[in-house]
């Protein structure tokens, strides 16, 4: 299988697809939307994205993406996320003057940052990539935040690990497909749907109602702008269900009050 991720070889989308398709074939892009349209088109048949992490929250143009194409996610799984500091081989840490990774993983980086005052944070479009970009330009006074992969895959060397502010650091990914090739899982638990409500007193209220009726179970609920209707929203909710038909009544149910009800996919529950 041809699987999309959004990042380079080494990433930690790049170690989640291998998780979820051990014997999957990577095919990386730039741009998240990229992803998303080769999925679409038929160029690869699958991609993993991650959309959620414990300590960032939500990848919200990953959710845009997913209202906006005929996907459906399959699968999902939970990545821990270990953060390293990367150089070439050789060294030290006191040589390093700029630090490169994504904005989200020196965020999370923060505390290791402000005890190397040395060092500038400079934000780069992946983690993976700033160790592919270090190794390329063969200078001794840069380093990347990454994963253990990253240094392995590019032959660079770890300085630091494990520099993550906090340990509980857990990225959710989805395996999603083209929604007529998607498989749902006859042992799913959960599902993922995005809907509107009616502009009226207490449609929320009355569509989530429906939900705790049925017995399923919200674990998660995101709001986005509706684009060029100011003030209007979608809603984005997990909710875990007894059995995959759960899934069908839990459809049903908001249909009664919503404007738009689209199932993002039904899947197994992710354990740690």
């Amino acid at each position: 299988m041809k699987i999309a991720i959004q990042g380079e070889y080494g990433s930690f989308s790049h170690e989640a697809a291998m998780k979820l398709v051990p014997d999957g074939v990577i095919a990386p892009f730039s741009l998240s939307a990229d992803v998303f349209e080769a999925v679409a088109s038929g160029r690869v048949e699958a991609a993993v994205i991650p959309i959620e992490n414990s300590l960032a929250g939500s990848v919200l143009e990953h959710f845009d993406l997913l209202l906006t194409h005929d996907l459906r996610v399959e699968r999902e799984t939970l990545l821990r996320i270990r953060h390293n500091l990367i150089a070439l081989a050789g060294v030290a840490t006191g040589e390093i003057e700029r630090v490169f990774s994504h904005p989200v993983a020196l965020a999370q980086c923060r505390k290791f940052l402000a005890a190397h005052t040395a060092m500038k944070a400079v934000a780069f479009y992946d983690t993976a990539g700033s160790v592919k970009q270090l190794v390329e330009l063969r200078d001794r006074h840069i380093a990347g935040i990454a994963s253990e992969a990253a240094a392995r895959f590019y032959g660079a060397e770890i300085l630091e690990a494990g520099i993550e502010d906090n340990p509980e650091n857990f990225t959710r990914f989805f395996l999603v497909r083209r929604a007529a090739e998607a498989v749902t899982d006859p042992e799913a638990n959960k599902i993922s749907l995005a809907f509107s409500v009616e502009n009226r007193p207490g449609s929320l209220v009355a569509a989530l109602t429906e939900l705790a009726v049925i017995g399923a179970n919200m674990t998660k609920i995101e709001s986005r702008p509706v684009q060029g209707k100011p003030w209007e929203y979608i809603f984005y909710v997990d909710c875990q269900i007894q059995s995959a038909a759960d899934g069908e009544r839990a459809v049903e149910a908001l249909g009664r009050h919503c404007a738009m009800v689209k199932e993002l996919g039904r899947y197994r529950e992710a354990g740690r």
